[in-house]
Parts: structure tokens; C-alpha cells; sequence
């Protein structure tokens, strides 16, 4: 099989996908924005051609080059897994008749006001949304819904971009800060716990599937310093009975978006209320949240993906042998990072649990708490048992701490 695959380069996980691929027997061209010099040696060869774009997210640069690679091969596929390139991705693919996401579903899959509008309509609970293209408009569904209420780009990812308001007051001001915008996506606030949801899915079936939790949060993780926030993939998704509804809820999201044979990532709220969608990705996650699953199923995800791709089946089972998880640690200002407190006592406590560590090295430089769960230290951790697991990831936030000067 011929695979066309969107920026092989950037972020660098994404070899990853490049090298599944290679495993799987597929013949490999790659679209991408960096010169090919600048691609390390061992991924070039992964692939038959490398094609420079000035820009993968420009629909016409990026159907130039899939039509350049056309008329040297045959294409049986155009992958993409990263969320701000999937809708070109998919333009390119209905301009060069390449099977794959449609832009039908990648629209909806990018577009939150569309997005929850077709699945209000296919009966999935989901939070009150608008498309708001003035401020008066965002006013007026404040006005019919009430508070606490979020602003998001309408095409966002993760928690990026988004504002809870709570008061008129805080309204004006969260618009002030989106300046002059032709549209965003406002929702009422759902309360509850929030997880995600994600799947490998051939034609809309999930062949793998992943349960994750938050703790806290996203919007409470990513706006307060002093947390070090987590999210927790359980390995215990056969065997809880709750985790059902949270499984058809996801085979009825990816039928009315018309999800086919492709990664997702589902965001969802389980509350007073009951269980609440929130928003969906037809790409993995990121927060490279895939190295988890894989290591907590005895599975090499990227060449399962690649499996998908290719021979339209997985080679492996998943084990659910593993709960698998991350914590952030924040600096404890900002500047740059001087030393670590309490390397030595979680290595002893935890060392062997312990899947992977990022800690920056003295003298760089601080990123913003809302940067991200892998933006400055993290540590990654496995264990046979979930609860275990979070009281372990508790520890570490605890003991290990970031100093900034």
C-alpha cells in the first residue's frame, strides 16, 4: 500500500507514526514543511520521497503536491494526526478521490458549534452551544442559558483559547481579550468529572479502546500553578460496568459524524447531570497519551495504528495488564529553572513504576502554566493497579518540585 503522510517531521512523535508504517510494509511518501536535510537520516529512510510545502494547512500547496505524487504512484491513502492539519487533509483527499476522513466529518470534528449541533440531533447529550459571530449574540446566550459559561475558539484544540466567565462583567472582558473575531464557540458550563475517550476504529468499529481521567480538570489544571495535574488511562475499561455507557456514547458520536477507519479522541463529563459530550478529534490525542496506552497493553500503538492503515486490522490484543499515567510538575515561578527538590527520595519510593521522566536542565527557561502537561517536568509511571497508580502520581507531585529563579 502507497501512504501519503502529513508532516513526518513535527512534533517529533511523529516519526513514530512514519516508522509504524514502514513496519507495517507500507511504501511511504511524506508532505511536509522543513527542508529534508533537516530530517534525521533514519526517518528519511523510512519513507520512498519526501515532498517540502511551504504550508501543510494550505489547501491548494497541499493538493499540488498529493497530485504531484499521483502521477509517479499510485495513492491509497492520505494520513494526518495532527488536529490543525486534518481538514486540509481531508480537502485533499476529495480533490484527489484518496479514501479517507471526509470533509464532511473532519468539519464537524474541528468545528464545535457544528459539531454539537449534529449530535444534539442524533440524541448525544451534549452542553448548549452557539456559533457566535458578534458580541451581542455571545450576550444573548448568556441572557437564555446563564452562568458560568465557555468561550473556545470554534476550531480549537484541547483546552486552548478557552475562557469560563461567570458574570457579566467577566463576559465583557473575556471578549475584550478574543479582539476582533468572526466567530466563536460559547457553551454552557457542564460540571462533572472529565475523562476522554479514544479509539482505533476501523470503519466506525473501535478495535482498541482507551478510558483517561483528569485530575483536576483541564480548565482548573491549566490556569493554576500550584496543582500538578495528571491524567490516569485505567486498565480497567472491561471490567467496570459504568464504563458502557461511556463506550456507546462513542460508537454513537463516530456513526452521526460519520467516523470511519481512523484514530479519535473523545472528551467527555460524567456529573450531576449524567454523563455529558463534550468534543471530539478523528486524530489520536496528543500529550502523547498513545505512549501510555502502548505501554500499558504490551502494544507498539504506532505500528497497531499502522496495522489499521494498511491491513485494516490490529496484529496484537490489548493486555490491560496496566493503569498508566503522567504528572505535570510546574515551576514554582517564572524565569528559568534553577534546581529539583526530591529527585532522590522518588527514584528510591518509586523508581521501579517509574515508565519515563522529563526534567529539564537547569538555566532553561520557565514555560507558562497553561502551556501544556508536557510543557516543563513530567513524570510518567505505570502499575498494575489504578487507584495504586494515582496515589503514586500524587506522591510524585508532592515530593518532586520545580525552583525557578
Amino acid at each position: 500500500m502507497n501512504v501519503i503522510f502529513i508532516e513526518p517531521a513535527f512534533p517529533p512523535n511523529q516519526r513514530e507514526f512514519v516508522r509504524g508504517l514502514a513496519a507495517a510494509g507500507a511504501t511511504i511518501v511524506g508532505i511536509g514543511e522543513r527542508p529534508v536535510e533537516h530530517l534525521a537520516g533514519e526517518l528519511r529512510t523510512w519513507m520512498l520521497h519526501y515532498h517540502q510545502v511551504a504550508n501543510v494547512t494550505d489547501v491548494g500547496a497541499l493538493t499540488d503536491a498529493v497530485r504531484w505524487v499521483q502521477r509517479r504512484i499510485w495513492v491509497d491513502r492520505l494520513e494526518a494526526t495532527v488536529e490543525a492539519h486534518t481538514m486540509a487533509a481531508a480537502h485533499a483527499r476529495e480533490a484527489c478521490g484518496v479514501p479517507g476522513t471526509s470533509v464532511r466529518t473532519a468539519y464537524l470534528c474541528r468545528d464545535k458549534p457544528a459539531m454539537k449541533e449534529a449530535l444534539r440531533t442524533a440524541g448525544v447529550p451534549t452542553a448548549a452551544s452557539t456559533a457566535a459571530h458578534s458580541a451581542n449574540q455571545v450576550r444573548e446566550f448568556a441572557a437564555q442559558v446563564g452562568y458560568p459559561l465557555i468561550l473556545k475558539p470554534r476550531a480549537g484544540a484541547g483546552a486552548s483559547g478557552t475562557v469560563r466567565v461567570e458574570s457579566d462583567a467577566a463576559l465583557d472582558a473575556a471578549l475584550a481579550g478574543f479582539g476582533e473575531f468572526e466567530s466563536i464557540a460559547a457553551e454552557e458550563f457542564v460540571e462533572g468529572h472529565e475523562g476522554f475517550y479514544d479509539t482505533l476504529s476501523v470503519d466506525g468499529e473501535p478495535i482498541y479502546d482507551f478510558v483517561t481521567h483528569y485530575y483536576p480538570n483541564v480548565l482548573e489544571a491549566m490556569r493554576t500553578r500550584w496543582i500538578s495535574p495528571q491524567f490516569v488511562t485505567t486498565n480497567r475499561v472491561d471490567t467496570v460496568a459504568d464504563y458502557a455507557q461511556v463506550r456507546a456514547m462513542g460508537r454513537r458520536v463516530a456513526q452521526a459524524l460519520g467516523i470511519g477507519t481512523s484514530p479519535t479522541h473523545l472528551e467527555w463529563f460524567f456529573g450531576p447531570r449524567g454523563l455529558r459530550f463534550s468534543e471530539i478529534g478523528c486524530r489520536p490525542p496528543g500529550v502523547r497519551a498513545w505512549d501510555l496506552y502502548g505501554a500499558a497493553n504490551d502494544i507498539d500503538i504506532y505500528q497497531e495504528w499502522a496495522n489499521v492503515i494498511v491491513h485494516g486490522h490490529v496484529g496484537q490484543r490489548l493486555s490491560r495488564r496496566l493503569a498508566a499515567g503522567i504528572v505535570a510538575l510546574r515551576p514554582d515561578g517564572d524565569g528559568h529553572i534553577s534546581h529539583y527538590d526530591g529527585v532522590e527520595e522518588v527514584q528510591a519510593r518509586f523508581g521501579e513504576h517509574i515508565l519515563d521522566v522529563h526534567l529539564p536542565a537547569p538555566g532553561t527557561p520557565t514555560q507558562p502554566v497553561d502551556a501544556g502537561y508536557m510543557a516543563n517536568a513530567w513524570v510518567r509511571m505505570v502499575h498494575p493497579d489504578y487507584d495504586v497508580l494515582r496515589a503514586m502520581l500524587d506522591g510524585v507531585g508532592e515530593t518532586l518540585k520545580v525552583r525557578a529563579a
